[in-house]
């Protein structure tokens, strides 16, 4: 009896932290989808270097590395 207890405890456990790593998931993708600005400011903050006169205006390195400036 105690282990049947135990056992789906574990099943109930394993199910919910795989519903977690779904959602995460989803979100995950949905903010990939959406293109990012920044600004030259954000983009020092951050570490990086803007390249506004390089083709496409890329923030380089730091937190926003290839996020694009506007």
């Amino acid at each position: 009896m105690r282990i049947r207890r135990i056992l789906a405890a574990a099943i109930a456990t394993a199910a919910l932290a795989g519903l977690g790593l779904t959602g995460a998931a989803a979100t995950a993708t949905a903010a990939q989808g959406a293109p990012s600005y920044v600004t030259p400011s954000q983009c020092k903050q951050g570490g990086g270097t803007p390249a506004i006169n390089e083709a496409g205006n890329y923030c380089k390195g730091g937190t926003y590395d290839g996020e694009q400036i506007d």
